[in-house]
């Protein structure tokens, strides 16, 4: 029996060197490198012989600390200050670059939450076992809901960085008669994570008073009452985020609170069974805090419960500066930044996808490429249909959708009908709600894998169906086409080119759309239909004439059209430079008296040139930013291959030749980014007419350069580049055939003289 406390007492001292260490760490290196308050630490001591354990030595900081975060006598102007000094210094302890200073290796930055419930549940399920205090079934429910609703920023690690652990307004020390923070204390819980845990931690005050002496769990500031002076919880979130660069949370508010929550509970229930066996510190406290453990629970399943907890957007702080930048953050313009700098709701989303594709996307490329040159090629590989789903758990899901397309969707499907649910974060049916812009930064990342953007419901055609569809469509058709588009569960195609005549000139199409009684029949062949070999295609839509005898742009119609009706024949699947694109494919396809309801017209009869007018700004756009994206990775495989392939007695990346084309592909690159940025900037500030300027010089630019920047790439490769163990050559064929699908270089090089001569007459 000695031996064994001797050996615990020898763990019990290794364990407390090991954290004394690690405290010691994080003070230091905070203290050293960052204008984060800390107490200044002078010395580690690991022997414990010297006062019975290990220690360290730091400054005693002369200031005031406040345990009443209703803060009784102080002044209502002073208690504001107190509280944005608290959310001001909070937000620069997430603002520390923890690789720059040392702490890169200080805890994992992914997860946290997932790990963190599974061990606070954990030390629940200890703490209540046989012989201890009662178990609340209502633990369970909270943790079953905690679990599934895990935002996923934390598995990214998008919110990951230096976590306080035990964040509140009586753990900071203010100056002693400024308002303003001179040191962060109890660094005890501290690792790295998700941040916003610490930011929901800091708020608990206004949903709960924990830590009183009374018997039941005290009510919350917004319940019994803000005092004067102190901001509510929404304006203090307000300007943590605003301080911190980070995206308002009114999605994800919910977890991050219960979260808080549940793990109070946890706590204090572990605090009560110490209690119970005589050996907790608290005194009264102690004794209530199984009561208040029970209290806390409750109060997490109620606060799941509300419809809203937060405002859908954040309230002003000091003066209007959030109104300013978020202003700014619409046009992807942050707060005293260059014009096409992404803004911290972007470049989290963008750090999230990046993770992603390395992750799953990369990593898969060769497998979906076996299956499709196998005999299974038209079928659907079943990890394709499983990373959608993540994609979706992610975050990630139709970004390409626009703000004002979303809120469109939002009022004429899911508002008050059994849809409504959709709208919820962990679905995100309805995008991020991005601007073109900001959404040409995430675009790019997809466009780097062919097979990326139908992962995340992004691809063509099916973007441009959709908004096609959105703009255009009926609430019927919305419902009957749109729903399943927005959730993946089907595909589409756009019918429009035809083999026997010169289908970039849209008044040569010859396809006819007849009305007869409450159906049109349809007659012609269309070939180039993308997607139409997918077995998950469903819906079509058709461009033809409804009347040949109206004036040249009233003749055209678009219609909906199921590919499972009578009449339709897919005659065969077409090449580009040798690839089928299986399972997506290029079909050909024979409409023989196809008879499709009257209702399936979009917006009505003679109206297809406005509709093709409307679709070919966002959508055609999308195939510029993926082009930035192919042109990225040609860079990164030429870069790569230069720097560890010899020719003649030296490194590819020593020659003379090789320095100057790779050069050149980065200034052509970079060049063709703004191009596209501009271009979709002017889209979200002016619309498609106004920016069809800009558009068609994007759609000339990025895919020449991207071909430019793809040939040298193979040409590095050498017979490696032209076959398929690289993406190289796909990805240039890809993109020749751009120079054609997104509209013929003559056409788009013909609107932009036109503008100009315009413009010189003027």
């Amino acid at each position: 029996m000695h031996v064994i406390l001797e050996l615990l007492f020898c763990i019990y001292i290794f364990c407390m060197s090991v954290l004394c260490f690690f405290f010691f760490q994080v003070l230091k290196a905070l203290g050293d490198n960052t204008k984060v308050p800390v107490p200044k630490v002078f010395c580690l001591c690991n022997d414990p012989t010297v006062i019975g354990t290990a220690f360290y030595i730091m400054e005693y900081l002369e200031g005031r600390i406040f345990v009443d975060p209703k803060l009784p006598g102080v002044a209502p102007e002073r208690r504001r200050a107190l509280y944005q000094a608290t959310s001001k210094v909070l937000a620069s302890l997430h603002s520390a670059n923890i690789d720059a200073i040392g702490l890169g290796n200080y805890g994992h930055r992914d997860n946290y939450c997932k790990r963190q419930i599974e061990r606070w549940f954990k030390q629940y399920l200890a703490s209540t076992s046989e012989g201890k205090p009662e178990r609340n079934p209502k633990m369970f429910e909270l943790v079953d809901w905690l679990r599934k609703n895990i935002p996923p920023e934390d598995s990214s690690g998008a919110t990951g960085g230096l976590v306080h652990g035990d964040f509140r307004i009586d753990n900071v020390v203010f100056h002693p008669t400024e308002d303003r923070v001179i040191g962060i204390l109890d660094w005890e819980l501290s690792t790295l994570g998700n941040q916003m845990c610490d930011v929901a931690y800091s708020c608990m005050p206004y949903i709960v008073q924990i830590g009183s002496e009374s018997e039941q769990l005290g009510k919350g500031l917004e319940l019994i009452g803000i005092p004067e002076g102190i901001p509510s919880q929404a304006e203090f979130l307000a300007e943590y985020c605003f301080e911190a660069g980070k995206a308002w949370p009114v999605s994800e508010w919910k977890f991050y609170i219960a979260f808080s929550m549940f793990r109070g509970a946890s706590i204090y229930t572990g605090v009560y069974n110490r209690w119970l066996m005589g050996n907790a510190s608290g005194g009264k406290r102690a004794e209530h805090t199984g009561t208040h453990a029970n209290g806390l629970i409750d109060a997490a399943l109620a606060f799941i419960a509300k419809k809203t907890v937060l405002p859908e957007r954040p309230p002003s702080v000091s003066r209007g500066r959030w109104q300013n930048r978020t202003e700014n953050k619409v046009q992807g313009l942050p707060e005293r930044s260059g014009r096409f700098v992404p803004s911290a709701k972007v470049q989290e989303l963008r750090n999230r996808l990046i993770k992603f594709m390395e992750d799953h996307i990369y990593p898969m490329e060769i497998e979906f490429n076996k299956r499709a040159e196998s005999d299974l090629r038209w079928t659907v590989h079943p990890e394709e249909e499983k990373l959608k789903e993540l994609a979706k758990k992610e975050g990630l899901w139709n970004l390409w959708l626009p703000f004002d397309s979303a809120a469109t969707a939002k009022e004429l499907i899911f508002n008050g009908s059994e849809n409504a649910h959709f709208d919820y974060a962990h679905d995100r049916l309805l995008g991020a709600g991005l601007s073109n812009l900001e959404y040409g930064y995430l675009c790019e990342i997809m466009g780097r894998s062919l097979w990326a953007p139908q992962i995340f419901n992004c691809g063509a055609p099916d973007t441009g169906n959709m908004e096609v569809l959105l703009r255009y469509g009926s609430k019927e058709q919305l419902h009957e086409w749109l729903v399943p588009l927005l959730e993946g569960k089907i595909r589409s195609g756009f019918a429009m080119t035809e083999p026997q005549v010169a289908s970039s000139d849209a008044t040569n199409i010859e396809c006819s759309i007849k009305r007869q009684g409450d159906s049109y029949i349809i007659n012609g062949t269309k070939w180039w239909t993308s997607g139409a070999m997918d077995p998950r295609c469903r819906i079509l839509i058709l461009m033809g004439k409804t009347d040949f005898t109206a004036p040249k742009h009233k003749q055209q119609s678009m219609i909906l059209v199921d590919i499972q009706t009578p009449g339709i024949c897919i005659k065969r699947p077409l090449t580009v430079f040798g690839f089928d694109d299986a399972p997506h494919g290029h079909a050909e396809i024979s409409f023989q008296n196809v008879r499709v309801p009257a209702k399936n017209i979009l917006l009505g009869e003679g109206r297809g040139f406005e509709i093709a007018q409307g679709r070919l700004g966002p959508g055609r756009l999308h195939h510029c930013m993926r082009l930035i994206g192919a042109a990225e990775r040609g860079m990164q495989l030429m870069a790569q291959r230069a720097l560890h392939r010899k020719t003649f007695g030296k490194l590819i990346a020593q020659h003379g030749s090789f320095l100057s084309d790779i050069a050149k592909c980065r200034v052509e690159l970079e060049q063709t980014r703004l191009l596209v940025l501009e271009a979709a900037d002017q889209l979200d500030r002016l619309g498609n007419k106004k920016a069809r300027g800009t558009i068609a010089m994007a759609k000339v630019a990025a895919p020449n350069m991207a071909l430019k920047v793809l040939d040298i790439a193979m040409q590095v490769h050498g017979a490696a580049g032209v076959s398929s163990d690289t993406v190289l050559a796909h990805l240039w064929a890809a993109a020749r055939t751009l120079r054609i699908a997104d509209g013929p270089d003559e056409v788009h090089l013909g609107t932009i003289a036109m503008l100009e001569l315009k413009r010189a007459k003027l």
